[in-house]
């Protein structure tokens, strides 16, 4: 039988590599991520649980696909 996580397990990534700092994610969701000095975000809560449809809604608009749950 496959293992299939859970929404509460499932955790924010940005992959560093794809970003390329439009600030969409800080934008969406302001208490969770700050944009470092160079516009990148850093992200303070990352669980599916913490972050609600939010989350989902920073993966589809990310302009640079950067974003993803694992």
């Amino acid at each position: 039988m496959a293992h299939h996580p859970t929404r509460r397990s499932l955790t924010l990534t940005i992959d560093p590599t794809r970003c390329t700092g439009h600030g969409v994610c800080a934008h969406l969701l302001p208490d969770q991520v700050t944009l470092d000095e160079w516009g990148y975000p850093i992200l303070h809560r990352r669980s599916a649980e913490a972050l609600g449809p939010e989350g989902q809604a920073a993966i589809r608009l990310c302009p640079a696909r950067a974003l993803t749950w694992t």
